[in-house]
């Protein structure tokens, strides 16, 4: 039998029937969501068109997966847990966005080596007053749409969560302040009078980092990577999503869903609550 996951707390009569028909099987309401146990194995290419013909968030759990055993989610931070690329927006202080969005982009796409092209965005930041980051934070960073339902479902089931980022450590530790966030891991810009030097003062968290630290706080939690979810939406989350027992794939680049165990395209950060119920 194969489980699928509806993600929607409500369907009209003629959605339900098209899933159980699809599904050969009934639905039955969990929480916010729906479930269905079918006799089916949906190929990607089925199951993807029945997502764009409903417009729904439509997913298969790995055979393996128990959400009982869940410990820790880890998560990228940029257009994952918030909106933005805080990069573009320093970026914009300087009018530059467009030009750094672009580099962005092809990074997240997985056309670009990560550590290089950041490398390349941070070196056009330079000379710019730190106290733009602020102006960042406090004016243009927010978090996806439910997000701080999401934070506030894991703690309730006590378990942890580590923002993993190849972006800042002014952002990264100010959301762990803000969110009372378990654990985080990111660049370091450099600072030199107040104003950026252009450079990384860090190892540059890419993508085998990303991975690494999530075995890093396995061994730290004393779990195992088969009760982490790990979730992002770009190239250099793939390694770290590869290595957890479930991967999602949040809003994400067509290179990285194809390669997640599921995705969320319609709903918010909060649908990633069905996977524990």
């Amino acid at each position: 039998m194969a489980r699928y996951l509806i993600h929607t707390p409500v369907l009209s009569e003629a959605q339900q029937l098209e899933i159980e028909t699809v599904f050969s099987a009934p639905l039955v309401k969990i929480s916010n969501h729906f479930r269905c146990d079918s006799p089916l194995m949906l190929s990607p290419e089925k199951l993807q068109s029945l997502r764009a013909q409903l417009k729904l968030d439509i997913n298969r759990l790995p055979e393996d997966y128990q959400a009982d055993r869940i410990k820790l989610v880890i998560s990228d931070m940029d257009s994952t847990l918030i909106a933005i690329e805080c990069v573009d927006e320093i970026a914009d202080m300087l009018n530059l966005k467009q030009q750094v969005s672009e580099i962005t982009e092809a990074a997240m796409r997985g056309e670009l080596d990560f550590a290089s092209s950041l490398k390349k965005r941070v070196a056009l930041l330079k000379g710019l007053e730190t106290t733009a980051l602020d102006k960042v934070y406090q004016e243009r960073l927010y978090l996806n749409p439910g997000a701080e339902a999401w934070l506030e479902g894991l703690k309730a089931k006590g378990i942890a969560f580590a923002l993993v980022s190849g972006g800042f450590t002014y952002f990264t530790e100010r959301l762990k302040a803000d969110y009372g966030l378990d654990f985080t891991r990111s660049n370091v810009l450099g600072e030199l009078e107040d104003k950026l030097t252009g450079t990384v003062e860090s190892d540059i968290i890419d993508a085998q980092a990303k991975a690494d630290y999530l075995h890093e706080l396995c061994q730290q939690l004393n779990i195992t990577p088969d009760q982490v979810i790990a979730i992002g939406d770009g190239a250099n989350d793939l390694l770290m999503m590869q290595e957890a027992g479930l991967s999602i794939a949040y809003h994400a680049k067509p290179t990285v869903q194809a390669q997640a165990d599921t995705a969320i395209n319609y709903r918010g950060l909060d649908a990633c609550l069905d996977f524990l119920a």
